[in-house]
């Protein structure tokens, strides 16, 4: 029998159809949701392709056109020609930066003709092929530092390429990609390092300028070092397996800092940061003792984590009052509560937080909004297009929106998890780590809980390239998935 034959009736009676449903409901919810946003008084025909919502239609029509041609293609296409399609994609991501059309201050679209393109959107699952195919080649380890430098080389030179176009939100998308790499194994230290980066910024920034009583130490500054040492103390705890090390470790701090922390208080006020920063150096110097001494390279590691996180905090801070632009700066100072700025920077969450609270439980009901009818909100279609979700389905439709999502996310974990090759496993995370990540910080950006970076909502936010994206990203797993069980001939 021709094994050809028999191979669209396997891959038909194994493809996930539970997925497939979920996306029909979220691109469905997503046109009523861009119908909704984009909808004004008087309009007689909302189907009509010069409005949004009837492009719309145009643009899920094609999605469910591409996403079919995805499942029939060959599953082993997308292996061999991984790298190839990476690489043009990234010939594109570097074409652009030269495009001469800009769009809202941005380089990262291709004009041909009534067409625009972004193929930032698309090298999202060029870049998630690239790193299947490289980790799923045999001998490959994450642990040893070539190959997980040559992994983060495949992440970064579309990241610095999608910069360069003047797309800084497009690029943090990218770091998605270090959920997958805590899956296949990099070691928790790397994903704690991050998180803690990410608090030594939030503290310190938003309580830089705010000092002790009677004492002119910034709690900011005092808080992070303090929390630089306790970290780096617990890694002791964790890594080294040496109690009486960390003991050590832990009353030496304690002890100092109470005793400088008395002595500012009742005898001579001064600035206790300094006696931190000489902390953090001894501290630095006794790990690295301990290192020389026990041949441990954990404590090298951990020492480097304390320099580094000192170095980091300070160049944060430069960064943030020298570097950024005063747009960019006042952005991270109204999330970060230090400005309110509601005609500026702080105008579109203000607005969207009105729209989405006079929803109520229920909502206003379909094109009943008027917040977004009266186009209160900028960009109420693509990236603030959740408000619209709220204001016209209320807290209600909200959570059914979200729980859609939810059920995504835990279908494609399942569908990951049960993949036979690493290949599949590793682009399954690749796509639910977008995903999760294009979810959390959009919703959260409407609701002032995250950066307004400007990344959209997947299956909501209007256009085109998003949508094919993200139907490239998923639609090539579910063909993955379905071929699973094939017997190859």
């Amino acid at each position: 029998m021709d094994p050809l034959k028999d191979k669209h009736p396997g891959v038909l009676r194994s493809l996930d159809y539970w997925t497939i449903l979920i996306y029909i409901a979220l691109l469905t919810f997503g046109w009523i949701s861009v119908c909704g946003a984009s909808y004004t008084y008087g309009e007689t025909d909302i189907f009509a392709l010069s409005t949004r919502s009837g492009m719309q239609i145009v643009w899920i029509a094609t999605s469910l056109v591409l996403g079919f041609i995805l499942l029939l293609l060959d599953d082993r296409y997308y292996d061999t020609f991984a790298y190839i399609i990476y690489i043009v994609l990234l010939v594109l991501l570097f074409a652009t930066i030269f495009n001469p059309h800009s769009i809202k201050g941005s380089r990262s679209w291709l004009v041909l003709g009534p067409l625009r393109l972004q193929p930032a959107e698309f090298a999202k699952f060029a870049t998630a092929l690239a790193l299947s195919k490289l980790m799923s080649t045999y001998g490959y380890d994450i642990h040893q530092w070539k190959h997980f430098a040559a992994t983060l080389a495949i992440i970064f030179v579309p990241m610095t390429f999608i910069v360069l176009q003047r797309e800084t939100g497009s690029a943090l998308v990218y770091f998605a990609f270090f959920l997958m790499f805590y899956r296949e194994g990099m070691t928790g230290s790397i994903l704690f390092t991050a998180v803690a980066m990410v608090i030594y910024f939030v503290v310190g920034i938003r309580y830089a300028d705010v000092t002790m009583a009677d004492s002119p130490t910034s709690i900011g500054k005092f808080t992070v070092l303090l929390l630089i040492q306790l970290f780096s103390a617990l890694m002791v705890r964790a890594y080294c397996r040496d109690r009486s090390v960390f003991w050590r470790i832990l009353l030496f701090i304690v002890i100092t800092t109470g005793l400088a922390l008395l002595f500012s208080f009742f005898v001579i006020p001064f600035d206790v940061v300094w006696v931190q920063l000489v902390v953090i150096a001894l501290l630095i110097g006794y790990l690295l003792w301990q290192w020389l001494g026990t041949r441990l390279l954990n404590y090298f590691w951990i020492a480097l984590f304390a320099l580094g996180s000192v170095i980091f905090f300070n160049v944060a801070d430069y960064g943030l009052n020298h570097v950024l632009q005063p747009h960019q700066r006042t952005r991270i100072n109204v999330l970060l509560g230090l400005e309110e700025d509601l005609k500026g920077a702080g105008y579109n969450v203000h607005q969207s937080e009105i729209a989405i609270g006079s929803g109520g439980l229920e909502g206003k009901g379909f094109l009943n909004g008027t917040q977004t009818k009266l186009k209160y909100v900028p960009e109420q279609d693509t990236d603030f297009i959740f408000c619209t979700v709220g204001e016209e389905e209320g807290f209600v439709g909200s959570a059914g929106v979200l729980i859609l999502f939810w059920l995504l996310i835990l279908r494609l974990i399942h569908l990951a998890e049960r993949q036979p090759y690493r290949f599949g496993r590793v682009y399954g995370y690749c796509v639910l780590s977008i995903f999760l990540f294009h979810v959390f910080i959009n919703v959260g950006m409407v609701l002032g809980l995250t950066p307004v970076i400007g990344i959209p909502l997947p299956f909501f936010s209007y256009g085109g390239s998003s949508l094919w994206g993200f139907t490239f990203l998923l639609f090539i797993f579910l063909a993955l998935d379905a071929r699973r069980n094939l017997v190859r001939s």
